[in-house]
């Protein structure tokens, strides 16, 4: 965006008419009380002040407390002119089984009046116990998010972990129940109430061929074509990605073409957004990295700022998501995007068997 001069290849044109930071907010973790309500609601308002406008969420996350959060800051921006509508990318997600705020004193029977009696969810459409990607659920949930966000229009919304489903259902279930989830999510597109849809997965895309969990982005990306034409929505994907989950970068597990590609080759073939989630590993690579990567990515101020700028600049990753709750944390980022993403030597020497001393 043309407000941010002062953070070059920071904005990437990767959707149409979504201008996306290469770096972006995710609000997964903490407690949902009010003083991580106060933390998220400060990190996210200085993260879309400063120029990083992906905000991430999800339905359930801190049991919408995340969601509302994003939409309470946004709209306070929107409402004093501090920002404009357009200049924010929202994504959520829908699947999980959510409360509301905090869970209820009966949690079976909350959830038997809610979804059960009132036909949102069928017999055998559930799994695990809190998972659903049945039409009606999707609806519900994408309602829930939209009021919590205060928006007409989610920018993505992700089936969350659709990979869940999989350990209750054969493959042609599965595929099936996915060809009904998109056709729904086609259909709120011309609706109007959200622009792209995509999965977001925890191990779908970073698992063998073999593994019961493991996701084909070409089948899915051909159910999409089926159900929306060549000009289908499902544009974004989002998996782990990070120092200690290579696995978007190193394991060929999926097919385009008849030929083996890593998903992030296979996204790029397909014309498909790449969304990496767990920048930071929840934490565990904001400090004490080897001196290796300070080499290959040079003049920043903290392993944190390397980590993240690893994610950002692997080719084939659009954005990278850093859970954020802390202000301070968020200026951190914005320090580290204030550097041009790391060209691909600095792969080269982050990866050579022997890396010169």
């Amino acid at each position: 965006m043309r407000r941010h001069p002062e953070l070059p290849g920071n904005f990437r044109p990767i959707l149409a008419g979504l201008d996306v930071s290469s770096i972006g907010i995710g609000t997964y973790l903490g407690e949902p009380d009010d003083a991580t309500d106060r933390l998220y609601r400060e990190a996210i308002e200085v993260a879309l002040e400063g120029g990083l406008n992906l905000a991430d969420s999800a339905v359930n996350y801190r049991w919408q407390r995340s969601e509302r959060a994003v939409g309470t800051v946004m709209r306070a921006m929107i409402d004093a002119q501090r920002l404009c509508r357009e200049e924010v990318v929202v994504a959520t997600k829908g699947g999980y089984i959510t409360f509301d705020g905090a869970p209820p004193p009966d949690p079976r029977g909350w959830f038997e009046e809610r979804f059960i009696r009132s036909g949102i969810i069928a017999p055998g459409e559930m799994v695990d116990g809190s998972h659903c990607i049945a039409p009606r659920y999707l609806e519900a949930m994408l309602q829930l998010s939209r009021q919590n966000l205060g928006v007409e229009t989610v920018d993505i919304y992700y089936l969350h972990n659709p990979e869940a489903q999989l350990g209750a259902v054969a493959q042609r279930d599965f595929i099936a129940r996915i060809r009904r989830a998109f056709e729904f999510l086609e259909r709120m597109v011309a609706e109007g109430r959200i622009a792209v849809y995509g999965t977001a997965t925890w191990s779908g895309y970073r698992v063998s061929v073999d593994d019961k969990s493991h996701l084909e982005l070409e089948e899915l990306a051909k159910t999409a074509i089926e159900v929306g034409g060549r000009d289908h929505h499902f544009r974004v994907i989002q998996l782990p990605y990070n120092l200690g989950m290579p696995e978007a970068l190193t394991l060929a597990n999926q097919q385009v073409a008849g030929r083996p590609a890593t998903i992030l080759q296979a996204a790029a073939e397909l014309d498909i957004a790449v969304c990496a989630s767990a920048s930071l590993l929840q934490g565990r690579l904001s400090r004490g990295l080897p001196a290796v990567v300070a080499k290959a990515f040079e003049g920043l101020a903290s392993d944190a700022q390397r980590a993240a700028q690893f994610v950002r600049s692997t080719p084939g990753v659009d954005i990278a998501l850093v859970g954020m709750k802390s202000a301070g944390h968020v200026r951190e980022m914005l320090e580290m995007a204030k550097v041009a993403p790391a060209p691909p030597e600095a792969f080269s020497r982050l990866f050579e068997p022997n890396p010169r001393p």
